[in-house]
Formats: structure tokens, C-alpha cells, sequence
């Protein structure tokens, strides 16, 4: 009998960890994400204590690793687990195998960036130093382990073990990940929903319905609500750069390099192509971002055929054609002097929960400006910066500096990339004969909604495991 030990994303939003150990005692991990934020559960700890903690099964062990898309919340810790021994493979959808490349060597830069410069501060006050959680050397270790694999292939991930990806919808590359266990003449069946797509977004399909699974590990990231209509969102979304405009100020929009990003561009594309753009500067300042447009433009296969098409309706065959408004800055020097201009910029930059990069830097020059604009256009976790922000912090610390929120904050949760509450039922209502369904992934408080929602519309009782907690498959 298979067993499934409950990790990490358990009544939190990161580090995706779950491990799958087989009757012959084969392990395989699926995900190995590193928590961000604070974790709702340890108050005010930082979580950067998790990521370095010993993980809890010797990485050496691990036959098979299996990831459901890029984003650092489910693929971070893959560099340590590199680092302290791990050699088999890590497998991906293709597409998702370009984007690590991008993600891991960018949060491998920023632990030893962030390890230098928390060193400065610890020689000053006679403290040891510390060394990063891995480095860019283990993040390439992790690369050369990574083996894609198609939307619809099967492939054997250990004896007896069967691992397909279907398209989840997410963001480029993002997987359904269905787990056949094959052991002493029964067939058991895992299915692990990864990030499911909101069916609004542009640009990605609509995540796959299964039908069949004994067991069914389900995303809960907005179990608790539905987001708003895509239109309403838009309409918003327009009538905000119009204010903003009026104001004299800049709009600010931090956003993920990966996913939100993209998604932004081909709305503010739509809009310039429409005549709707009133900004005639729009700054993407995030290198990572623009070479995460690059790999987007090369996998436009993946598109819904929907939006495919509008973009070919305009006829524009590159980005430069769709919004060539959109300026790209590369260096720190052009990021810095972003910040000369006071007025008509629209500014996306990462990270998407204000936790570091270039945005906290175009925060000290904006964000005491009543005349600004800050766009959320997506979730913000417990103990991030952004998350102070939306709640309505009147200041906040930025670059070790006090600074007023005196600019006008706005939160579009119609554009978040992941389902809604009612489109979490109504994916997860396909399966048939209502198999075992533990809800992963979310805070606490919406894992409760979501959970009294399935009993009343379905009839259906999930569980809420605890972290460590460990069941049959």
C-alpha cells in the first residue's frame, strides 16, 4: 500500500511539498517549493527558518521528482535538494522545463544577493555569517536533472509508478498531475489539481477535467470566493489608468514575473490596440519577466485558441507591434531612472508580493504620493508586504525605511490566475464516485468555505490535513 505524507501548502499558500512512497519502498516527491511570506500558522516568523530546516526524508532516497509548474512556490527548494545529494530526475511538462531555468537561476541570484547583504549588516554587529540557501551553481545542478514531458504522455517515474500532465490552465506549462500506482495486482490513482487556471485568464486553456482518481488533492488558494467578471475587472482596470492619468501621477502594478506579467501585457496590448491606453510609457522592469515573454512567444501553441486568434486578427506578429508603448529595462542603472518620471508611466515590476525586487524600489519613490495609483492584480499571502498594503497599512517598511501609503490601492482579484471557488467545484465535480478529497494549498480560513461549500452543493465531505499528516493511497 502507497502512503502520501502532507508536506508543505498545508493551511498556507507556499511551499507545495508532498512525498508518495510505494509498497517496495520507491519515494517520489511532488513539488519542492519554498514557503514565501510568513506562514499564517507561526505568527510572525519568517519563514526563510523553513527553507533552511533539514527536509524532512534524505533527498539521496528519492527515486523520481515531479513538478507541476514553475513557480517558486512549488519548484524553489529544488537547488538544495540538488545541493544535499539528489540525482534522479525532476520531471516537467516541456514548456515548464524552460521556465525553471528562468525561475531558479533568478532565486538562486537572489539567495546569495540576499546572504551578502544580510552579511554586511551581521559584520557590523559582530555576528557570524550565514551562507545562501543554495547558489547558483547548485540551481544548475538541479537543471541538468530535468527530463520533459508532454501534455497526454505517460511516462514511468519508478516501478510501478505512472505520471501524466494535463494543462491546468495556470500559467504556461502548468500541469494536472495524475498518478497511477501500480502495486500487488491493484491500480490506485492520484490526482493532484497543481494550480488550477482561472477560466478568465487570457492566453491559457481551460484547466483539464478527470473523471477518474481514488484520491484527489485540490487547490484552495480562493476556496472562500468567486472572482469578479472578467469585463467588470477590465472595465475597472481602465477607468483606473484613466484616473490615474487625470491624477498626474504613475500606476504601479506588481506582478509576477511569470504568469501576471504576460497576462498584463496582452490587456494593456488589447487596450492600446482598442484606443483605451492613456499612458504612453509603459515600463516592464523585471529582466526575468521580458525573457519570460520570450519563452510565452515560443509556446504560443499553448494558447487558447480564442485569444490565439485576436492577436492574429490585429495583425501583429511581435510584441513590439502589440503594445509598442512597452519599454523593457535590463540594467539597474535604467531601472533607477525610471524614477525621474512623475507622471504617465505605468510601472510592472516584480516581485509580485512586494517580498523584494525592483517594485519596493519604485515603492520609496511612489508610494507617499497621493497623485499614484497601485494596482494588486493578484494574491498577496499572509506577511508580505503586499499584503500589509492591501489591508490598508497607513505605513509600511520598505528598504529598511519608513514610508506614508498615501497613493490610491486597488486589488483586481478578477485577474488572478487561479480559479475561483465555484470553479474549483465545478472542476473537481467530474470525478466520479466521489473519491477521497483533501484540500491543499490555502489558508486556513478559506479551506473552511471551500470545505462546508463541497458538503453543501455536493454532498461531499474534504478533508483539511495537518502538516505531516500521512494517509493511504
Amino acid at each position: 500500500m502507497a502512503l502520501l505524507t502532507f508536506i508543505g501548502a498545508i493551511q498556507e499558500v507556499t511551499g507545495s511539498c508532498y512525498l508518495l512512497e510505494t509498497h517496495n519502498g520507491d519515494r517520489v516527491l511532488l513539488e519542492c517549493g519554498m514557503r514565501q511570506g510568513r506562514n499564517e500558522r507561526q505568527g510572525s516568523r519568517d519563514n526563510e527558518a523553513s527553507n533552511r530546516a533539514a527536509f524532512p526524508f534524505d533527498p539521496k532516497s528519492l527515486k523520481a521528482v515531479v513538478i507541476s509548474h514553475a513557480h517558486i512556490d512549488h519548484s524553489g527548494l529544488l537547488p538544495r535538494l540538488a545541493k544535499e545529494g539528489y540525482k534522479g530526475p525532476i520531471y516537467a511538462t516541456e514548456s515548464c522545463c524552460e521556465l525553471l531555468e528562468l525561475m531558479l537561476m533568478d532565486s538562486a541570484n537572489i539567495q546569495e544577493k540576499d546572504a551578502e547583504w544580510e552579511n554586511k549588516w551581521r559584520a557590523r554587529l559582530g555576528r557570524p555569517p550565514i551562507s545562501p540557501i543554495y547558489t547558483q551553481d547548485d540551481a544548475e545542478k538541479a537543471l541538468t536533472l530535468r527530463r520533459g514531458i508532454s501534455y497526454g504522455s505517460t511516462v514511468e517515474v519508478a516501478h510501478g509508478v505512472r505520471v501524466t500532465f494535463h494543462n491546468a490552465g495556470h500559467i504556461l506549462g502548468s500541469a494536472i498531475v495524475e498518478i497511477e500506482i501500480h502495486e500487488q495486482g491493484l491500480t490506485r490513482r492520484l490526482v493532484f489539481s497543481g494550480d488550477l487556471g482561472n477560466t478568465c485568464s487570457p492566453l491559457m486553456r481551460t484547466p483539464t477535467p478527470l473523471s477518474r482518481a481514488d484520491v484527489v488533492l485540490l487547490e484552495s488558494t480562493y476556496g472562500d470566493r468567486d472572482h469578479r467578471d472578467n469585463h467588470e475587472t477590465l472595465q475597472e482596470l481602465a477607468e483606473i489608468l484613466e484616473q490615474a492619468q487625470k491624477d498626474g501621477g504613475n500606476v504601479l502594478i506588481p506582478a509576477f514575473a511569470v504568469g501576471r506579467t504576460q497576462d498584463l501585457i496582452y490587456y494593456l496590448g488589447r487596450f492600446y490596440q482598442e484606443g483605451r491606453l492613456p499612458q504612453q510609457m509603459v515600463f516592464l522592469d523585471s529582466p526575468m519577466a521580458a525573457r519570460a515573454n520570450d519563452i510565452y512567444l515560443r509556446h504560443t501553441g499553448e494558447f487558447s485558441d480564442t485569444d490565439r486568434e485576436y492577436i492574429r486578427g490585429t495583425g501583429t506578429v511581435k510584441l513590439s507591434e502589440w503594445l509598442p508603448v512597452l519599454r523593457t529595462t535590463q540594467t539597474p542603472d535604467e531601472s533607477m531612472a525610471i524614477n525621474r518620471i512623475k507622471s504617465g508611466a505605468i510601472i510592472i515590476a516584480g516581485s509580485g508580493m512586494c517580498t523584494g525586487g525592483r517594485i519596493v524600489h519604485h515603492f520609496k519613490h511612489n508610494l507617499w504620493r497621493e497623485e499614484c495609483h497601485v494596482v494588486f492584480p493578484g494574491f498577496q499571502a499572509q506577511g508580505t508586504l503586499g499584503r500589509a498594503i492591501v489591508e490598508g497599512a497607513e505605513s509600511v517598511r520598505v528598504l529598511r525605511q519608513r514610508i506614508a501609503v498615501r497613493a490610491k490601492i486597488h486589488t483586481l482579484g478578477g485577474f488572478s490566475a487561479h480559479a475561483g471557488q465555484s470553479q474549483l467545484i465545478q472542476w473537481v465535480s467530474h470525478f466520479e464516485h466521489k473519491p477521497e478529497l483533501y484540500l491543499i494549498h490555502g489558508e486556513r480560513a478559506k479551506m473552511d468555505v471551500l470545505q462546508r461549500t463541497l458538503l453543501e452543493r455536493l454532498d461531499w465531505k474534504a478533508n483539511i490535513p495537518e502538516p505531516g499528516d500521512r494517509i493511504a493511497i
